[in-house]
């Protein structure tokens, strides 16, 4: 996922710590059906979050700042590479669905 420039500056204060996050991604993989080998949250410069095809996710740190429905977003996107490679018919479709399946 493209990483664009962020709306708004939100203080440190109001960040998701890193280990309520990766719960995020966790309870996101369990109902994805998909079993990450490692989740990482580091700084990137271009994107938002990775995933390798090993199954390695990495997520990047100012997503910890973002609104809940974006990082919800970002963290579907890439459990499903786990699922679909691509960006294909059938990751848009299963994208969407399990979105929608969260509002």
């Amino acid at each position: 996922m493209k990483k664009e420039t962020a709306s708004g500056w939100v203080p440190l204060e109001e960040a998701v710590p890193v280990d309520l996050f990766k719960a995020e991604v966790q309870a996101w993989a369990r109902r994805l059906q998909v079993e990450p080998l490692e989740i990482h949250v580091r700084p990137m410069k271009r994107k938002w979050a990775s995933c390798s095809s090993r199954g390695r996710l990495t997520f990047d740190t100012d997503l910890l700042r973002q609104p809940a429905e974006f990082r919800r977003q970002v963290i579907v996107h890439e459990l499903l590479h786990l699922k679909v490679p691509n960006h294909g018919a059938l990751f848009r479709c299963l994208y969407r669905a399990y979105l929608a399946q969260a509002e």
